[in-house]
């Protein structure tokens, strides 16, 4: 009888449509959806590689939330948030990283994000991007963390709803409702 060769699944792949002035909705999850992002240290982590990646490319930001195994924001940082989680649960959770390891043919490695390049989505209309800022916010009310958006520390609701104690501010460069993107 001859071996039957699994089938395939085809990756997802990540389109990027970079067009000056759009903004970007991007959604990114954990690797195989784990709730990585469950803890607050985790949490600061991102939020820490966020303002870096603010401050180096130079972007605005307009909404962000942390969920437990996914992320939302109007940009894409470039820091290495994986790298750093899985180098502290080798030395505090290294039993916790089986979960994260990939093995194929060419080599085994672990990862943090789920693979395929997350979701990007360019909004060039200001009511585009007003309801994408909604939508962000809403997820920690639409999964019963909170009953309103600005409970939920991990987000720009607060920050948006004027609340002092923020970790990241946002920028006020929002387009009203009449303007034109790009």
């Amino acid at each position: 009888m001859a071996a039957m060769t699994p089938p395939t699944c085809p990756r997802k792949r990540l389109k990027h449509y970079d067009v000056a002035g759009h903004a970007h909705l991007l959604t990114f999850s954990c690797y195989r959806r784990l709730p990585l992002l469950n803890n607050d240290r985790t949490r600061v982590w991102f939020i820490e590689a966020l303002a870096v990646a603010r401050v180096q490319e130079d972007f605005d930001l307009w909404a962000w939330v942390i969920m437990p195994e996914h992320v939302h924001v109007l940009l894409r940082p470039r820091q290495p948030v994986g790298t750093r989680a899985i180098a502290h649960l080798e030395q505090h959770a290294p039993a916790f990283l089986s979960q994260l390891t990939v093995v194929n043919r060419q080599r085994t490695y672990r990862r943090f994000w789920q693979p395929g390049g997350g979701w990007d989505q360019n909004l060039w209309e200001a009511k585009a991007v007003h309801l994408a800022l909604d939508y962000i916010h809403a997820n920690p009310v639409r999964r019963g963390f909170v009953e309103t958006p600005e409970q939920w520390r991990w987000s720009s609701a607060a920050d948006w709803a004027g609340a002092a104690d923020i970790l990241i501010r946002v920028d006020r460069t929002l387009p009203t409702l009449h303007e034109t993107i790009g």
